[in-house]
């Protein structure tokens, strides 16, 4: 049997508009903190055709914050490529729990892994199966807007935002942070907070220089030896 809250369903005009709404949460941290690359970015000399071609094909706020200092030191492509591809490791595990929601045509279904971001994924996970499914695209699409806007406004007002209002780019951890309380306040699942504490603490004492990537590797590890511990649960849900 369905649930009503399974059945949603949106015609393609309701969908655009029901992931524009879903979006704005977003929005509020990608504002400030793409326009603060947009800035960070003019003030290291970078061209704003180039700022903006960042934002648009990779697309990954951490990763672009990164890369500023290595564009300015004139470090080789592919070391600055190797360096991404670290920083954006975590984008992997993303795409396995929402596979069953990806559309199903080619070229929405690739935007839509290509657009998966931290912050993507946590409004996403917190919808309805049918739902998420049905809003994929669009707040993918709107989330990517956001920031594309943000570093064409950074780009434009130049330095001179940076020096009134510092710090602008902690607004994007903020919107991170919030996204994940609300996430946990729907679910109310303490693993996964355990278990990123634990594999945070630990990567910081074996490195100083790989803590995100190390931490990735050991959650996975841990989810996984959970899932062979622990057989699942979920069985007797479905004879309900």
């Amino acid at each position: 049997m369905t649930t009503c809250a399974s059945s949603v369903t949106y015609s393609p005009r309701q969908r655009w508009a029901a992931g524009l709404k879903k979006s704005v949460p977003v929005a509020m941290g990608y504002l400030p903190a793409g326009i603060a690359f947009g800035v960070l970015a003019q003030v290291a000399g970078v061209p704003l055709w180039a700022s903006m071609m960042l934002s648009v094909v990779l697309y990954a706020g951490a990763a672009q914050y990164a890369c500023l200092p290595m564009l300015t030191a004139g470090m080789p492509i592919g070391s600055i490529a190797t360096n991404i591809a670290a920083i954006n490791l975590r984008h992997i595990f993303y795409a396995m729990p929402l596979m069953s929601a990806l559309p199903k045509a080619r070229l929405p279904r690739t935007y839509c892994l290509f657009a998966l971001t931290d912050e993507t994924f946590s409004v996403l996970t917190s919808l309805p199966h049918a739902e998420r499914e049905q809003l994929f695209v669009p707040i993918s699409f709107y989330n990517h807007m956001w920031w594309v806007l943000a570093t064409l406004i950074g780009s434009s007002i130049g330095g001179a935002l940076g020096e009134l209002i510092p710090h602008l780019d902690f607004a994007l951890l903020c919107l991170f942070a919030i996204l994940a309380y609300e996430q946990f306040a729907n679910i109310q699942r303490y693993f996964p907070i355990v278990i990123a504490a634990f594999a945070f603490v630990i990567a910081s004492l074996l490195t100083e220089h790989w803590v995100l990537l190390l931490a990735i590797g050991i959650c996975l590890l841990l989810i996984l030896a959970r899932g062979m511990v622990q057989p699942e649960i979920q069985g007797g849900h479905h004879d309900q």
